[in-house]
């Protein structure tokens, strides 16, 4: 060996994303799911915080990474099963790179699995004794073959869950190397619901985009920001609190603007409620909090009152379906996620009970 590496260029701050794609005997070719890496290049896929299917694609952009992945699975020669292919794309130019291909089923498979309902394994494996897409039946709608592209209407954000406090030695930099122990994957209508369902499920004692920093110096502010770590999108929610801009995030973070926008309509929402308490708050501002994904522990914690104070003017959960089809056909086996958006899809099934969460 020369010992010897040749750099050619580097992709660190571009955007990542994921194509899960799956291929029968006959050359049919499905996409699955799309994922985008809400954390630019630079932290390992395992490690960023992911959202299904991916938001900041045109839809040019997503057919021009449809044809990459069917073209990368081809050429690789995955002739049955599923594969995970993944790109950068150079966010001032819109190139993209083919920057890893997995021709298995892996993390960001089981991913793609539940947030769409298609059995990516189970299918994997009857592919591969000889049956092809069309042949297989879906599941759910009992109707549609496995050769129709999943369709969802919802949006679901996967979060890494870290343990650094049983290993004080490692350093908590996240890098091309994974050190999360787990993750946490949520459901919603819309990206601020998801990514708030998901911050709360991580364990951590936080029910929201509070943590207290309020008295952090502002280089050290700074510093989280840059550099990627378990609790960057805290910091960043403590930027927009003190007045920085998108702009000014992005130049730090490399974080894609669509995703910090919709961090910061968050952090002003919760600054316009922090000024209300219980009695002056109206049923469409709390519906409106709800529909965010705001939490009862954390709305009682704006509103200077109690949880019970706030089941008290309760907004109905209702439960919408994932049906991998966006309800186009009759579902017989999908399942559910809670939601406040509103009742129009409310279950109607005799096997369902609809009832008040406490969250």
């Amino acid at each position: 060996p020369i010992h010897e590496v040749l750099l050619e260029e580097s992709v660190i701050g571009w955007k990542e994303f994921e194509m899960e794609v799956m291929r029968d005997k006959n050359d049919n070719c499905v996409i699955i799911c799309s994922i985008e890496n809400l954390d630019p290049m630079g932290v390992h896929t395992g490690d960023s915080i992911t959202v299904a299917p991916a938001i900041t694609l045109s839809d040019r952009e997503y057919q021009i990474l449809r044809n990459y992945s069917i073209a990368v699975m081809r050429e690789i020669g995955v002739e049955t099963g599923g594969s995970n292919v993944q790109f950068s794309q150079n966010p001032k130019t819109g190139e993209f790179y083919v920057i890893e291909m997995n021709p298995r089923v892996s993390r960001s498979s089981a991913l793609a699995s539940k947030a769409t309902g298609f059995p990516i394994a189970k299918i994997a494996a009857k592919l591969a004794v000889g049956y092809t897409l069309d042949e297989l039946p879906n599941d759910i709608t009992k109707k549609t073959p496995a050769s129709f592209e999943p369709t969802i209407d919802y949006i679901v954000v996967k979060i890494p869950r870290f343990d650094f406090a049983k290993f004080p030695e490692a350093d908590p930099t996240l890098t091309t190397m994974m050190k999360s122990v787990g993750e946490v994957m949520a459901i919603g209508r819309t990206f601020k619901e998801s990514l708030q369902k998901a911050l709360r499920s991580l364990e951590l004692g936080r029910y929201g985009f509070y943590m207290g920093l309020e008295n952090i110096d502002e280089q050290t502010l700074k510093e989280k920001i840059i550099k990627p770590n378990p609790d960057r999108l805290w910091y960043i929610a403590e930027g927009f609190r003190r007045g920085y801009s998108v702009d000014e995030i992005n130049r730090l973070s490399h974080i894609d603007k669509w995703f910090l926008s919709q961090i910061k309509e968050i952090i002003d929402y919760e600054l316009y409620l922090s000024t209300k308490d219980i009695n002056t708050i109206t049923d469409q501002e709390l519906e409106k909090a709800k529909q965010w994904g705001f939490s009862d522990r954390e709305l009682a914690r704006l509103l200077k009152t109690t949880e019970e104070e706030i089941r008290k003017r309760r907004i109905e959960v209702s439960y919408k379906v994932v049906d991998t089809c966006a309800a186009e056909f009759e579902a017989f086996t999908p399942y559910y996620y809670s939601s406040y958006e509103s009742l129009s899809g409310k279950v109607e099934d005799d096997n369902v009970i609809t009832f008040r969460v406490s969250e």
